[in-house]
């Protein structure tokens, strides 16, 4: 099911994953979109490169795209590309390789298609609704640790060095900073981390393709409360809190995180 779709998306992601991977090796112009919100030419490029493949592919699909006017008629469509063509370009610009190409697929709101190029590393997660999780063609899963204390958890550079996981202090083995948000999804689905938390707002973008990664590879990716997203809502911004890994993991982070919050 959807081999079509991910035979497109991993053509595009790779193609530009080369764009970026050349505008990384040869630097590149950056600006702010908005505050501590960088905007370079490889983003645009990588946009360009995506929207091509996907609309000469699929030119009934709709797209949303962090680097594209937003429009909203995609609501009413059963089937959005969800794209963002470099998620981590703050990491880009500080040459930091932990940034990624990322290109999911949702047909009535729930992802079925998602790719994660990491073209730093040269590396590529995919995966398509019940056919699993592939890193450069070879199977992988989430990991089956199931306790916090045995957990290494990936979070974000960002949120870490602002405090964010001070009232979890003790809770985890281990505490790794990466870029990307989705190829912190990535690595969580191919089990190169326990967990994913994430405690700040997220756009759908960031997450599509990772989410149906994680689920692919046997994990799940819910908000603390355990619900997971439902996809190409007109507001993309996820404000809740959410967490990615084993569904035994996730579940008791979630239960010890309620009773932290309850208290």
């Amino acid at each position: 099911m959807y081999e079509r779709e991910l035979e497109v998306a991993l053509a595009a992601a790779r193609e530009a994953g080369a764009a970026v991977r050349h505008f990384y090796d040869t630097g590149t112009e950056a600006w702010e979109k908005s505050e501590d919100n960088p905007l370079t030419h490889a983003d645009l490029e990588s946009d360009r490169i995506i929207a091509l493949h996907i609309r000469a592919a699929f030119p009934d699909d709709a797209i949303l795209s962090e680097e594209t006017v937003d429009d909203l008629s995609r609501v009413e469509k059963s089937r959005v590309w969800i794209v963002d063509p470099m998620d981590g370009t703050k990491e880009f610009t500080k040459k930091i390789p932990e940034f990624c190409v990322s290109i999911g697929l949702v047909v009535d709101g729930e992802p079925v298609v998602g790719v994660a190029l990491n073209p730093a590393a040269e590396v590529a997660v995919w995966a398509s609704k019940g056919n699993g999780t592939f890193k450069d063609g070879e199977r992988v899963h989430v990991t089956d640790c199931a306790k916090l204390e045995d957990a290494v958890v990936i979070a974000s550079r960002t949120e870490i060095s602002r405090d964010k996981f001070a009232a979890h202090e003790g809770w985890f083995k281990e505490l790794q900073p990466l870029g990307s948000i989705a190829w912190k999804l990535a690595c969580v689905a191919a089990g190169e981390g326990d967990l994913n938390v994430s405690m700040a707002p997220k756009n759908e973008w960031d997450v599509c393709a990772g989410d149906c990664l994680v689920r692919e590879a046997g994990g799940v990716y819910v908000d603390f409360d355990g619900a997971p997203r439902i996809y190409n809502q007109k507001n993309p911004l996820i404000e809740t809190f959410m967490a990615a890994g084993p569904k035994a993991l996730v579940d008791e982070f979630s239960r010890r995180e309620a009773e932290r919050t309850s208290a």
